[in-house]
């Protein structure tokens, strides 16, 4: 994940828990505690990665936000029982007289926080906060929101070189041990933390708001999030654009089997790109003979790791295949890295490499908001997780995708991440109707495969919007897209296709 991570970085273009209110009677319609949003410095806001040139704009936005809390039923099935916080944004619309009212958003994850994501969207050039108060929640378990106290121990790698057996016994019985442990700390909340009570969550803020509807866009996990609240609430949604969209089952394994497929499937049309400029990489004219280029760079490394003491990195055939499986605009770097390790023994790293470590990226300063939680993400996937969750099945299935995906295939998880979850499956059915609804689905991204997007439509309906690209969510960022989704939540126009991220 080293090398995935620190491309990732190169192409970038803490919050305590909330207190837990005493319990309302289930009749009384919920209300909203206004109170003083949160204060950051500088350095805050460059750790939220806002550019210096854009603190007063972000000022400014952050100056019109209001922030408060609803008391929500931790448990739906006791709603006067104890009761948990969901804090949330709400950036009123600059254009009153001709508001449409308010429209929700949510970043992805599981454990994502939406908090900022207004201001996120207006300053990446969203313009729908003319006519909508843009809401930023926190989902239950996130963020400023009520959450969990436990913090999974971090998963660390195997040591360099090809997964055996062995090893990855011991990754799975840490596994086991840790999700044991997490759920131990607070069951009563953990085991609540589910996507449909996030949508009975949002419901209730919608009644708070005083709205007879409510509008939705999200993201990745987003997706997952606005089809369930669909499905719940069928007559309350007023428009919904579920961009980079999830698949519509949450079982683990088959996430992470059409995934890997995405992955080399992408990783494919990057041997093509580096086939056009064989001058510049010297992999090949073809695609056959880079894959096969690069099919044999990561068998070197698998077989033969080398570490770089000045930048204190380990390569072996685990990175090779992450960097593999990045999506088109990493590609120069990738390659150049690929080129560079070619010929590289060591002990100083490549020129290349060497500028995309870095260094490590530093702790968030004090007072900044938590952007993702662990013990939320764990919670959500694992508390709806249909699948077989077996050391056995999933070592299986590792194995034969090191052999379908011979330069991907060893980037992909090889223990279920939900192994020892001991909290109940808590199923969601998804059902068609409620509201105008656009998909728009990535043709080559791996995180999201395009499939899901017509399995989405095929399960609850909507209109696919077509992205011509592989990047996981650019449909909120784009020019293209950006204009199509402002123009379909203020006049109700969809269209086909929008312009993604083009290639490099």
């Amino acid at each position: 994940m080293i090398l995935r991570t620190l491309l990732a970085g190169a192409l970038a273009l803490g919050a305590l828990a909330a207190p837990v209110h005493a319990a309302a009677p289930a009749s009384r319609q919920p209300s909203v505690t206004w109170h003083e949003c949160p204060a950051y410095s500088d350095d805050v806001l460059r750790s939220l990665g806002v550019p210096d040139k854009e603190f007063a704009k972000f000022r400014a936005l952050y100056g019109r936000t209001e922030c408060g809390t609803l008391a929500v039923p931790q448990d739906y099935a006791d709603p006067g029982g104890k009761q948990i916080t969901i804090a949330f944004t709400r950036l009123r619309a600059s254009d009153r007289a001709r508001r449409l009212g308010s429209l929700a958003v949510n970043p992805g994850g599981p454990g994502g926080s939406g908090y900022l994501m207004p201001i996120d969207l207006v300053m990446g050039g969203m313009k729908l906060n003319e006519r909508y108060d843009l809401i930023g929640l926190d989902p239950r378990g996130t963020g400023y929101s009520t959450k969990a106290a436990c913090r999974p121990p971090e998963q660390g790698p195997p040591p360099p070189g090809p997964v055996t057996e062995q090893q990855a016994r011991a990754v799975y019985a840490a596994t086991v041990a840790a999700n044991k442990a997490c759920a131990a700390t607070d069951p009563g909340l953990l085991g609540q933390l589910t996507t449909a009570n996030a949508a009975r969550d949002l419901d209730r803020l919608r009644a708070a708001l005083g709205e007879r509807k409510i509008a939705f866009l999200g993201v990745s996990w987003g997706t997952w999030f606005g089809a369930v609240y669909r499905s719940l609430f069928p007559d309350r949604v007023r428009a919904m654009w579920l961009d980079s969209v999830a698949l519509t089952v949450p079982r683990m394994d088959v996430f992470t089997e059409v995934r890997a497929g995405a992955a080399d499937r992408d990783f494919r049309r990057m041997a093509a790109w580096v086939a056009a400029r064989d001058d510049t990489y010297g992999f090949g004219d073809t695609q056959a003979e880079v894959v096969e280029a690069l099919t044999r760079l990561r068998e070197r490394f698998a077989a033969d790791p080398v570490t770089f003491t000045d930048i204190d990195l380990t390569v072996d055939g685990r990175m090779i295949a992450d960097a593999a499986s990045q999506p088109s605009p990493a590609w120069p770097d990738t390659a150049q890295v690929f080129k560079e390790l070619v010929t590289a023994t060591g002990p100083d790293a490549p020129p290349t490499l060497k500028r995309l470590a870095g260094g490590e990226r530093p702790a968030p300063p004090a007072g900044a908001p938590e952007r993702g939680n662990k013990p939320a993400n764990i919670a959500y996937f694992c508390n709806e997780d249909s699948g077989p969750r077996t050391f056995e099945s999933a070592w299986r299935a590792y194995q034969e995708r090191l052999t379908r995906y011979p330069v991907t295939g060893e980037a992909t998880a090889f223990v279920p991440g939900c192994a020892g979850w001991p909290l109940p499956v808590r199923e969601v059915r998804l059902r068609n109707g409620g509201g105008p609804l656009v998909l728009s689905g990535h043709l080559h991204e791996s995180p999201s495969p395009y499939q899901w997007t017509l399995d989405m439509r095929a399960a609850v309906g909507g209109t696919v919007v077509t992205v011509d690209d592989d990047v996981h969510g650019s449909g909120l960022r784009t020019p293209d897209c950006v204009a199509a989704v402002v123009a379909f939540f203020e006049t109700g126009r969809r269209v086909r296709t929008c312009e993604g991220v083009p290639l490099p």
